[in-house]
Protein backbone atom coordinates (compact mmCIF):
# COMPACT_ATOMS: atom_id res chain seq x y z
CA UNK A 1 0.00 0.00 0.00
CA UNK A 2 1.43 3.37 -1.06
CA UNK A 3 1.27 6.00 1.67
CA UNK A 4 -0.43 9.22 0.48
CA UNK A 5 1.75 12.32 0.40
CA UNK A 6 0.32 15.85 0.66
CA UNK A 7 2.76 18.67 -0.09
CA UNK A 8 1.99 22.37 0.29
CA UNK A 9 3.84 24.59 -2.20
CA UNK A 10 3.73 28.09 -0.73
CA UNK A 11 5.42 29.60 -3.80
CA UNK A 12 6.51 33.24 -3.25
CA UNK A 13 4.39 33.77 -0.14
CA UNK A 14 5.01 34.10 3.60
CA UNK A 15 7.66 36.01 5.50
CA UNK A 16 9.36 34.16 8.36
CA UNK A 17 6.86 35.37 11.02
CA UNK A 18 3.94 34.56 8.70
CA UNK A 19 5.36 31.09 8.04
CA UNK A 20 5.77 30.40 11.74
CA UNK A 21 2.18 31.47 12.42
CA UNK A 22 0.87 29.21 9.65
CA UNK A 23 2.80 26.22 11.00
CA UNK A 24 1.60 26.91 14.55
CA UNK A 25 -2.02 27.01 13.39
CA UNK A 26 -1.63 23.85 11.31
CA UNK A 27 -0.23 22.00 14.31
CA UNK A 28 -3.40 22.79 16.27
CA UNK A 29 -5.64 21.56 13.43
CA UNK A 30 -3.87 18.41 12.27
CA UNK A 31 -3.43 15.58 14.79
CA UNK A 32 -0.03 13.87 14.94
CA UNK A 33 0.44 10.75 12.90
CA UNK A 34 -2.28 10.09 10.41
CA UNK A 35 -2.32 8.10 7.18
CA UNK A 36 -0.71 10.78 5.01
CA UNK A 37 2.85 12.06 4.81
CA UNK A 38 2.82 15.87 5.03
CA UNK A 39 5.45 18.16 3.48
CA UNK A 40 5.56 21.96 3.68
CA UNK A 41 7.46 23.85 0.98
CA UNK A 42 8.03 27.48 2.03
CA UNK A 43 10.28 29.98 0.23
CA UNK A 44 14.03 29.66 0.79
CA UNK A 45 14.07 32.42 3.41
CA UNK A 46 11.69 30.53 5.70
CA UNK A 47 13.07 26.99 5.31
CA UNK A 48 15.13 26.91 8.50
CA UNK A 49 12.37 28.53 10.57
CA UNK A 50 9.76 26.10 9.31
CA UNK A 51 12.08 23.15 9.86
CA UNK A 52 12.60 24.27 13.44
CA UNK A 53 8.89 24.74 14.02
CA UNK A 54 8.14 21.26 12.68
CA UNK A 55 10.58 19.36 14.89
CA UNK A 56 8.85 16.41 16.49
CA UNK A 57 5.89 16.44 14.10
CA UNK A 58 7.21 13.93 11.58
CA UNK A 59 6.33 16.33 8.76
CA UNK A 60 8.79 17.02 5.96
CA UNK A 61 10.20 20.33 4.75
CA UNK A 62 10.71 20.88 1.05
CA UNK A 63 12.42 23.54 -1.03
CA UNK A 64 10.77 24.78 -4.21
CA UNK A 65 13.89 24.42 -6.37
CA UNK A 66 17.65 23.85 -6.17
CA UNK A 67 20.79 23.83 -8.31
CA UNK A 68 22.60 20.61 -9.23
CA UNK A 69 26.11 21.61 -8.12
CA UNK A 70 27.22 21.39 -4.50
CA UNK A 71 29.25 24.61 -4.56
CA UNK A 72 30.85 27.07 -6.95
CA UNK A 73 30.48 30.39 -8.73
CA UNK A 74 26.73 30.18 -9.30
CA UNK A 75 25.42 33.49 -8.01
CA UNK A 76 21.94 33.30 -6.56
CA UNK A 77 21.69 29.50 -6.57
CA UNK A 78 21.10 27.12 -3.66
CA UNK A 79 22.86 23.75 -3.47
CA UNK A 80 21.46 20.41 -2.25
CA UNK A 81 23.77 20.53 0.76
CA UNK A 82 22.52 23.98 1.69
CA UNK A 83 18.96 22.66 1.65
CA UNK A 84 19.92 19.80 3.94
CA UNK A 85 21.67 22.28 6.22
CA UNK A 86 18.45 24.33 6.41
CA UNK A 87 16.50 21.24 7.48
CA UNK A 88 15.03 20.13 4.16
CA UNK A 89 13.93 16.57 3.51
CA UNK A 90 12.30 17.15 0.10
CA UNK A 91 12.65 19.40 -2.94
CA UNK A 92 10.24 20.26 -5.76
CA UNK A 93 11.92 19.90 -9.15
CA UNK A 94 10.64 20.96 -12.56
CA UNK A 95 7.53 22.82 -11.44
CA UNK A 96 5.73 24.27 -14.45
CA UNK A 97 6.38 27.83 -13.26
CA UNK A 98 10.12 27.07 -13.24
CA UNK A 99 9.80 25.67 -16.74
CA UNK A 100 7.64 28.56 -18.00
CA UNK A 101 9.35 31.57 -16.43
CA UNK A 102 12.90 30.49 -15.64
CA UNK A 103 14.03 28.30 -18.50
CA UNK A 104 13.85 24.92 -16.78
CA UNK A 105 14.27 22.11 -19.31
CA UNK A 106 14.01 18.33 -19.23
CA UNK A 107 17.80 18.28 -19.12
CA UNK A 108 18.13 20.53 -16.09
CA UNK A 109 15.32 18.65 -14.34
CA UNK A 110 17.26 15.42 -14.81
CA UNK A 111 20.46 16.91 -13.39
CA UNK A 112 18.59 18.25 -10.37
CA UNK A 113 16.85 14.94 -9.71
CA UNK A 114 20.17 13.09 -9.65
CA UNK A 115 21.76 15.74 -7.42
CA UNK A 116 18.84 15.67 -5.00
CA UNK A 117 18.96 11.90 -4.68
CA UNK A 118 22.72 12.06 -4.18
CA UNK A 119 22.22 14.49 -1.30
CA UNK A 120 19.59 12.33 0.38
CA UNK A 121 16.68 14.60 -0.53
CA UNK A 122 13.35 13.32 -1.84
CA UNK A 123 12.65 14.89 -5.24
CA UNK A 124 9.05 15.78 -6.09
CA UNK A 125 9.38 15.68 -9.88
CA UNK A 126 6.74 17.69 -11.73
CA UNK A 127 5.42 16.86 -15.20
CA UNK A 128 2.44 18.15 -17.12
CA UNK A 129 1.07 19.76 -20.25
CA UNK A 130 -0.16 23.22 -21.20
CA UNK A 131 -3.71 23.85 -22.40
CA UNK A 132 -2.50 24.20 -26.01
CA UNK A 133 -0.68 20.89 -25.79
CA UNK A 134 -3.72 19.20 -24.29
CA UNK A 135 -6.04 20.55 -26.98
CA UNK A 136 -3.57 19.41 -29.65
CA UNK A 137 -3.71 15.86 -28.29
CA UNK A 138 -0.10 15.94 -27.12
CA UNK A 139 -0.62 15.13 -23.43
CA UNK A 140 0.47 11.50 -23.54
CA UNK A 141 3.58 12.01 -25.67
CA UNK A 142 4.67 15.04 -23.65
CA UNK A 143 4.19 13.46 -20.24
CA UNK A 144 5.98 10.27 -21.29
CA UNK A 145 8.93 12.27 -22.63
CA UNK A 146 9.14 14.38 -19.46
CA UNK A 147 9.07 11.30 -17.23
CA UNK A 148 11.66 9.44 -19.28
CA UNK A 149 13.98 12.45 -19.39
CA UNK A 150 13.70 13.20 -15.67
CA UNK A 151 14.31 9.60 -14.57
CA UNK A 152 16.87 8.55 -17.17
CA UNK A 153 19.65 6.42 -15.74
CA UNK A 154 18.05 5.95 -12.32
CA UNK A 155 17.67 2.59 -10.63
CA UNK A 156 14.55 0.97 -9.24
CA UNK A 157 15.89 1.76 -5.77
CA UNK A 158 16.15 5.44 -6.74
CA UNK A 159 12.49 5.45 -7.78
CA UNK A 160 11.44 4.39 -4.28
CA UNK A 161 13.04 7.59 -3.00
CA UNK A 162 11.18 10.06 -5.23
CA UNK A 163 7.66 11.25 -6.01
CA UNK A 164 6.22 12.22 -9.38
CA UNK A 165 3.64 15.01 -9.46
CA UNK A 166 1.31 15.32 -12.44
CA UNK A 167 0.34 18.97 -12.68
CA UNK A 168 -1.53 20.04 -15.82
CA UNK A 169 -0.26 23.57 -16.38
CA UNK A 170 -3.70 24.80 -17.40
CA UNK A 171 -5.09 23.85 -13.97
CA UNK A 172 -2.50 25.60 -11.78
CA UNK A 173 -3.86 28.69 -10.04
CA UNK A 174 -6.74 28.95 -12.49
CA UNK A 175 -9.53 27.44 -10.42
CA UNK A 176 -9.84 24.74 -13.09
CA UNK A 177 -8.77 21.20 -12.44
CA UNK A 178 -8.62 17.97 -14.37
CA UNK A 179 -11.48 15.64 -13.65
CA UNK A 180 -10.53 12.83 -11.28
CA UNK A 181 -10.81 10.40 -14.18
CA UNK A 182 -8.52 12.49 -16.40
CA UNK A 183 -5.96 12.90 -13.62
CA UNK A 184 -6.07 9.19 -12.88
CA UNK A 185 -5.57 8.34 -16.56
CA UNK A 186 -2.38 10.40 -16.74
CA UNK A 187 -1.14 8.97 -13.43
CA UNK A 188 -1.72 5.50 -14.87
CA UNK A 189 0.24 6.52 -17.98
CA UNK A 190 3.14 7.63 -15.76
CA UNK A 191 3.03 4.30 -13.92
CA UNK A 192 3.01 2.34 -17.20
CA UNK A 193 5.94 4.39 -18.46
CA UNK A 194 7.93 3.56 -15.34
CA UNK A 195 6.89 -0.09 -15.54
CA UNK A 196 8.21 -0.51 -19.07
CA UNK A 197 11.71 0.50 -18.00
CA UNK A 198 11.98 -0.45 -14.33
CA UNK A 199 9.44 -3.25 -14.01
CA UNK A 200 6.01 -3.72 -12.53
CA UNK A 201 7.20 -3.81 -8.93
CA UNK A 202 8.98 -0.45 -9.15
CA UNK A 203 5.98 1.06 -10.91
CA UNK A 204 3.60 -0.26 -8.25
CA UNK A 205 5.67 1.34 -5.49
CA UNK A 206 6.02 4.77 -7.16
CA UNK A 207 3.93 7.49 -5.54
CA UNK A 208 2.19 9.86 -7.96
CA UNK A 209 0.61 13.12 -6.84
CA UNK A 210 -1.89 15.31 -8.63
CA UNK A 211 -1.41 19.08 -8.58
CA UNK A 212 -3.68 21.74 -10.01
CA UNK A 213 -6.31 23.69 -8.06
CA UNK A 214 -6.62 21.03 -5.34
CA UNK A 215 -9.11 22.18 -2.72
CA UNK A 216 -10.85 20.73 0.34
CA UNK A 217 -13.93 20.29 -1.85
CA UNK A 218 -12.27 18.04 -4.45
CA UNK A 219 -9.42 16.27 -2.65
CA UNK A 220 -11.38 13.19 -1.54
CA UNK A 221 -12.76 12.61 -5.03
CA UNK A 222 -9.27 12.86 -6.50
CA UNK A 223 -7.76 10.63 -3.85
CA UNK A 224 -10.31 7.87 -4.45
CA UNK A 225 -8.73 7.30 -7.84
CA UNK A 226 -6.51 4.21 -7.65
CA UNK A 227 -3.42 5.70 -9.33
CA UNK A 228 -3.34 8.99 -7.37
CA UNK A 229 -1.30 8.86 -4.18
CA UNK A 230 -1.42 12.43 -2.98
CA UNK A 231 -1.58 16.08 -3.91
CA UNK A 232 0.79 18.95 -4.60
CA UNK A 233 -1.25 21.86 -3.26
CA UNK A 234 -0.69 25.50 -4.14
CA UNK A 235 -3.00 28.30 -3.00
CA UNK A 236 -5.04 26.18 -0.60
CA UNK A 237 -1.88 25.36 1.39
CA UNK A 238 -1.55 29.03 2.42
CA UNK A 239 -4.60 28.87 4.69
CA UNK A 240 -4.33 26.51 7.63
CA UNK A 241 -8.01 25.46 7.82
CA UNK A 242 -8.15 24.63 4.10
CA UNK A 243 -4.86 22.73 4.11
CA UNK A 244 -5.85 20.82 7.24
CA UNK A 245 -9.04 19.69 5.51
CA UNK A 246 -7.01 18.55 2.50
CA UNK A 247 -4.71 16.52 4.74
CA UNK A 248 -7.75 14.99 6.43
CA UNK A 249 -9.17 14.03 3.03
CA UNK A 250 -5.97 12.40 1.81
CA UNK A 251 -6.96 8.82 2.53
CA UNK A 252 -10.65 8.26 1.74
CA UNK A 253 -12.11 4.82 1.22
CA UNK A 254 -11.44 3.69 -2.34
Amino acid sequence: MRRPIIAGNWKMHKTIPEAERLVAELKTLVPPGGPAEVVLCPPFTALAAVAGALKGTGWGVGAQDMFWEEKGAFTGEISPGMLRDAGCTHVIIGHSERRQYFGETDGTVHRKVRAALGAGLVPIVCVGETLAQREAGETEALVVSQVEAALEGLTAADLERLVVAYEPVWAIGTGRNATPGDANAVAALIRRTVGKQWGAEAAARLRIQYGGSVKPENVEELMREPEIDGALVGGASLEAPAFARIIAGAAPER
